[in-house]
């Protein structure tokens, strides 16, 4: 008997579970859920390339795959396809037409949304947030007439957008609550290298700086309050996180907590319900096996083609090393492991040549890397961590010391 498979949710995640699963099991009969009305697509560059090209091979260029692709490969994509409820006793979603469709092995990859600030002001025409093409598209036609963008908070896609607007000639305004931007993600170090570098290009970056509320004039953004004062706007994004889309499987009783919960095959509680992506929530041992939710490409594709090796029989787990990536300007920021629990860190290259690590410890035991434009260095990190090869730090911070040759 033929198994059907269904995956709610077609970004990167769902997509390639669909492909690796076609890969695996010609057999399977694979369907496809987007709530979106577009083809699949590169996420990434919608903080950059995209919103600073009106053409029609920006849009091209951003396609996961070929509109021909999915018939080649026999998978049945569904685009403007919204479930609306789940019953995990009968294997059925309900869609949001009204129809219904029954599964085998159901995959959640529903991916997370723009956390929205509860401030005075934010029903405000002119405020921003950036997750989807439809949201890319509407950014990049309001910044072709915008003078002064004010983007609230100093995170990946946040600096990454302000980057992309300084480089369009636009008045550039940073505000980030924490005392560095991107706190929570890199080094020190790295955090006041990339701040230097952004500072020299005209972006104007306000630390400790916490917004209160968003001031307009006839329905429009023209301005964000803060505890220092206010900042002019006619244009405003908010990069302040990322919520889980779990509703869906909160309603069904799945478990869930900051995401869904999952075991290390990224089961839920539900028998032969899977989630994958940015949504799930779930142990990981380079965090010393806290369960956490990690917004990353590589970390959905990674766990697609798990989930895949699952639901075809072969046994397989959940444990590849976490890496991200931040391309601002003409920096390349990589980042592999988890710094969480750092007790020191050690840089090795020279930051004021613009090329170097920042290598994160716990006593003795590498944790984390964070990389500016070393790759080879960033995937020689991945290589070092996922063996739990630990260089002392005398030889980390040598230049000239091989750290390939403790690969063997």
């Amino acid at each position: 008997m033929t198994k059907h498979v269904v995956i709610v949710g077609a970004g990167h995640g769902g997509v390639s579970l669909a492909a690796a699963l076609r890969a695996q099991d010609c057999d399977a009969s694979i369907t496809l859920l987007s709530d979106e009305a577009d083809l699949p697509y590169h996420r990434p560059p919608l903080s950059k390339a995209f919103i600073a090209s009106d053409t029609p091979e920006a849009e091209k260029k951003l396609l996961l795959e070929s509109e021909d692709f999915y018939s080649e490969k026999r998978i049945d994509l569904r685009l403007g396809c919204r479930v609306s409820a789940l019953d995990t006793n009968a294997r059925r979603l309900t869609l949001a037409d009204g129809n219904s469709l029954t599964y085998d092995e159901l995959v959640l990859a529903t991916g997370a949304r723009a956390r929205r600030l509860p401030l005075p002001g934010n029903e405000l025409d002119g405020i921003l947030a950036l997750r989807t093409l439809a949201e890319a598209r509407d950014l990049r036609r309001r910044l072709a007439d915008c003078q002064a963008l004010v983007v609230v908070g100093g995170g990946f896609i946040g600096l990454e957008i302000a980057v992309t607007a300084r480089a369009l000639g636009k008045q550039v305004t940073v505000l980030e609550t924490a005392a560095r931007i991107m706190e929570r993600s890199v080094a020190p170090e790295v955090s006041a290298h990339i701040t230097r570098k952004h500072r020299e290009k005209g972006i104007v970056i306000e630390l400790n700086s916490t917004v209160q509320a968003f001031l307009g004039d006839h329905g429009q953004v023209t301005a964000v309050r803060t505890d220092s004062g206010d900042f002019p706007a006619d244009l405003v994004i908010v990069g302040a996180g990322a919520l889980p889309n779990s509703e869906l499987a909160e309603a069904a009783g799945i478990a869930c907590a900051n995401g869904i919960l999952v075991d290390a095959q990224l089961r839920t509680s539900a028998t032969h319900v899977y989630a994958i992506g940015d949504c799930v929530a779930c142990e990981n041992r380079y965090a010393g096996n806290a369960r956490l939710r990690l917004e990353s490409i590589q970390n959905a594709n990674d766990q697609a083609r798990t989930v895949a090796l699952q639901i075809t029989g072969n046994q397989a787990h959940f444990d590849a090393v976490p890496w991200f990536w931040s391309d601002q300007g003409e920096i390349k920021l990589q980042m592999v492991g988890l710094s969480i629990g750092r007790t020191a860190c050690v840089t090795r290259g020279n930051p004021e040549l613009g090329r170097f690590s920042v290598l994160h410890y716990r006593d003795d035991t590498l944790i984390a890397v964070d990389s500016i434009n070393q790759p080879l260095e960033h995937i020689l990190s991945r290589k070092l961590l996922a063996a739990g090869i630990s260089p002392d730090r005398q030889q980390a911070a040598d230049p000239a010391f091989d750290l390939k040759s403790l690969l063997g």
